[in-house]
């Protein structure tokens, strides 16, 4: 059978469908600002280590304050990880609703018998309560979160997404990620698996296009009626 739109195309040729967290599934800091996150661990870093903190005060992303964090030292990298994750679980209780369309996608993916795995920067343990929150953890087999203490293995590199296919017992190849950024599409891209950029905002789906994603779709409720020809 052959499809006529890449997106379903992408989505019939994938045996395993892997959802980015932050966007795809939910918006992870719509009630906790992740500049105000990113200034918490900045005020706990140059606490320990006046330069690094210095160097993280340039940055209102909370990952990239952990990654300067690891830089600085083990112990200093742990102590920001450790409040990051805490951060999260505060963040994921007041975000809100899934995406639009997220729940439905995710249903619709394992009905159409796909194989359903969460890969995120975010910390696992944050997936995984907002799952139980929003009563979706029974359409997720696995949940590939943030490796701890080790930030260079989070996307762009392909290590989340060929976790997920190893704990799911299938090629990499036979993978496809819906991810909101462009290190979704470069981890993709590294691991050999289709990627389909969610394009949020504006301007991204121009940029995806640029970056080669398989398909584009700026609505998660498409996927979820992609998924359910199928």
């Amino acid at each position: 059978m052959t499809h006529d739109d890449p997106l379903t195309e992408t989505l019939a040729n994938a045996r395993v469908v892997l959802f980015d967290f932050d966007g795809p599934l939910c918006d992870v800091f719509a009630g906790l600002p992740a500049p105000e996150v990113a200034r918490e661990l900045t005020a706990l870093l140059s606490a320990e280590d006046g330069t690094a903190g210095t160097k993280a005060a340039l940055t209102d992303d909370p990952l990239e304050v952990l990654r300067i964090a690891h830089e600085a030292g083990t112990d200093l990298g742990q102590k920001i990880e450790k409040a990051l994750t805490a951060a999260e679980l505060r963040a994921v209780a007041v975000a809100g609703r899934p995406t639009p369309g997220a729940a439905e996608a995710l249903q619709a993916a394992r009905a159409a018998g796909r194989g359903v795995a969460v890969v995120g920067d975010n910390s696992a343990e944050s997936v995984r309560v907002f799952l139980g929150l929003h009563g979706l953890e029974e359409y997720v087999t696995t949940i590939v979160g943030r490796p701890s203490e080790q930030p260079h293995l989070m996307k762009p590199n392909p290590f989340p997404l060929i976790t997920a296919a190893e704990q799911l017992h299938i090629d990499v190849t036979s993978c496809t990620l819906i991810g909101d950024s462009l290190t979704d599409v470069q981890s993709a891209h590294a691991a050999g698996a289709t990627v389909i950029g969610y394009a949020d905002g504006p301007h991204k789906a121009a940029r995806f296009a640029e970056a080669r994603a398989d398909a584009v779709t700026g609505d998660m409720l498409t996927v979820a009626a992609a998924l359910t020809t199928l």
